[in-house]
C-alpha cells in the first residue's frame, strides 16, 4: 500500500487539463485550462479514517477467493521477505498485489476489518494498517475460474471520517455511473477503436446486471476498473470514487492552478542538488512541475551542476507531472534536439517537443556522461524524460523498470461522487516510433532501486582517466 506522500504522485501527469462536473459528454474538453490524471489506482494506496476492527474479530470465508486473501495476508504480515517470496511463488499476481509488499514496513502490515462481499471466486473487504489503526480502505481480490492461484486485486482510498454507510449507492447512480462512463470513453479515449470496446462492454455488462450486486461505491469502482483493464491495461486509465468531493467551480471555470506559494513548499519538486566526491553532480527532483512557474527553480538547479564531470539524476521518486522536463533536457544537450511526439485524440494533431535554442544560465553540455536512476513507481513524464534521453543514447539508465504510463490524461466528474482519468494522447518517442506503454523504461543496469546510487557512483569511478 502506498504512503500519503506518494499519493500526489499517482495523480500526475505530463501537463493539466482539468473538467468540470456534472460532466457532459459534449464539452468534455471544453473551458479546460489544463491536462490531468488519476493514475490507474493500485493495490496500494493512501488510507483514510473509519472505525475498524481487528483481525481476529472477522472471519475470511473459506472460498477460493477467501483462500487467496488469507494467503496474501499472512505473507504481508509477517514481514519476512522469504514468505513474501513464497507467495508470489506459489500465486500467479497482477502488478497491484505483487507491488503491495514494496511498502510493508511503511504499514506495518494490516487488519481486516470487514468482509463486504463474499463470493467463491471474489471478495471485497476493509483494510486498516497498523502503523496508523485510524486509517481505512476499501479492497477487492478475484480468483480466476479454473485456477486458484491466479488473483488479482485492487484498493480504493477513501477520504477522512467517512462512514461505511454512507458508501451505499442505489441503482440509478450505478446506471448513470455506467452510462456517462462509456460514453466519454468512447467519444475521447485516445484510441478511438479500445474506447468503442471499452464503451460496449460496459454497456452489455451493464445490461446483463453485471453491476447490480454492487452496493457501495468503492466496490463499483473497483469492479469498473478491472472491467476497463481487461481491454485496455492503461496505466493512466481509472475510476474514481470520493466520499467528499471536491467543491464545484463555477460553470466556464477551471479549478485554480498551483500558485508559486504552494510550489515553494516544495521548492518545485526539487529535492536535492549537490556535488558529491568526484567532482560528480547530483539532482534529485520528486515531481515534473510547470516550466511557467518552476522554470528558473530547476534553471538554478542546472546551472550549479554544470561544472560537474558527471551527473545523477534520481527519478526513483517522480511520479511525473507537467512539462518542465524540456527545460531541464535542454541543459544536456550541445544543440536543439527532437525529444519526442505526442497525438492528441481532441485537437486531432501531433505536437513536437524539443530541447530550446538557448536557456538560462550554463549548460551541463552534450558530451559529459549522465546517468538516470529509476525504481518501479517511477511514472509517467518522469518516465517520458528517462525513455527519450535513452533512445537518444544520453543517458544511461540504473535501476528498475519503470511503472509503464505513456498516456497523458484528463479528469472529469461523473457524478457527485464519481470521477474518472481518460487518456486522451499518445506518446511517440520519434527514434523508436512507440513509448514505453505497459512495459515501462528497461534500465540499461538493472539493479534494485535502493542500490542505484551507489551502482552509478562506481560505473563513474570505474570509466574515469
Amino acid at each position: 500500500m502506498l504512503p500519503d506522500r506518494t499519493k500526489s504522485r499517482l495523480s500526475t501527469l505530463y501537463t493539466r487539463r482539468q473538467l468540470q462536473a456534472p460532466l457532459r459528454v459534449r464539452d468534455f474538453f471544453d473551458n479546460c485550462a489544463a491536462k490531468v490524471s488519476l493514475r490507474a489506482l493500485t493495490f496500494g494506496l493512501t488510507l483514510s479514517l473509519t472505525p475498524a476492527m481487528l483481525l481476529g474479530q472477522t472471519a475470511i470465508p473459506n472460498t477460493p477467493a477467501g483462500s487467496a486473501l488469507r494467503a496474501w495476508l499472512d505473507a504481508y504480515n509477517s514481514g519476512d521477505s522469504a514468505r513474501a517470496a513464497a507467495f508470489l511463488r506459489t500465486y500467479q499476481v497482477d502488478f497491484p498485489i505483487r507491488n503491495s509488499f514494496n511498502f510493508r514496513q511503511m504499514t506495518g502490515g494490516f487488519d481486516l476489518v470487514s468482509v463486504e462481499v463474499s463470493e467463491p471466486r471474489h471478495v471485497e473487504f476493509f483494510l486498516r494498517p497498523r502503523n496508523t489503526p485510524a486509517m481505512i480502505a476499501y479492497g477487492m481480490l478475484d480468483v480466476a475460474a479454473g485456477s486458484p492461484t491466479n488473483i488479482s486485486g485492487n484498493a480504493f482510498p477513501l477520504g477522512p471520517n467517512v462512514a461505511t454507510e454512507a458508501l451505499r449507492i442505489d441503482r440509478v447512480t450505478r446506471v448513470a455511473v455506467v452510462g456517462r462512463a462509456a460514453a466519454v470513453l468512447d467519444s475521447f479515449y485516445f484510441s478511438p477503436e479500445l474506447g468503442k470496446r471499452m464503451a460496449d462492454s460496459l454497456r452489455a455488462r451493464l445490461a446483463r446486471g453485471t453491476y447490480d450486486r454492487y452496493r457501495n461505491g468503492p466496490g463499483l469502482a473497483l469492479r469498473l476498473n478491472a472491467d476497463l483493464a481487461e481491454i485496455a491495461h492503461d496505466k493512466h486509465l481509472g475510476i474514481s470514487y470520493v466520499p467528499t468531493p471536491p467543491p464545484k467551480q463555477p460553470a466556464g471555470e477551471a479549478p485554480p492552478a498551483p500558485s508559486h506559494a504552494d510550489l515553494d513548499e516544495t521548492n518545485c519538486g526539487f529535492k536535492k542538488v549537490e556535488q558529491l566526491d568526484g567532482n560528480i553532480g547530483y539532482l534529485r527532483f520528486d515531481s515534473f512541475e510547470e516550466a511557467a512557474l518552476c522554470g528558473s527553480t530547476a534553471s538554478a538547479a542546472m546551472t550549479f551542476l554544470a561544472g560537474t564531470r558527471a551527473l545523477i539524476i534520481d527519478l526513483r521518486e517522480n511520479g511525473g507531472g507537467h512539462d518542465i522536463g524540456a527545460l531541464i533536457a535542454s541543459y544536456l544537450f550541445d544543440r536543439r534536439t527532437h525529444l519526442d511526439d505526442m497525438w492528441d485524440r481532441y485537437a486531432n494533431s501531433t505536437r513536437q517537443s524539443w530541447t530550446q535554442d538557448s536557456v538560462p544560465g550554463r549548460r551541463f553540455g552534450g558530451t559529459k556522461p549522465i546517468y538516470v536512476l529509476t525504481s518501479a513507481h517511477t511514472f509517467s513524464a518522469a518516465e517520458a524524460f528517462a525513455y527519450d534521453l535513452q533512445a537518444l543514447k544520453r543517458a544511461t539508465i540504473v535501476g528498475e523498470t519503470t511503472a509503464g504510463g505513456a498516456h497523458p490524461a484528463s479528469e472529469g466528474r461523473l457524478g457527485e461522487h464519481f470521477a474518472i482519468s481518460v487518456p486522451w494522447g499518445n506518446s511517440i518517442n520519434p527514434i523508436t516510433g512507440t513509448n514505453w506503454e505497459g512495459v515501462g523504461v528497461v534500465p540499461d543496469v538493472k539493479v534494485s532501486a535502493d542500490e542505484a546510487l551507489a551502482v552509478a557512483q562506481k560505473l563513474i569511478r570505474d570509466r574515469a582517466p
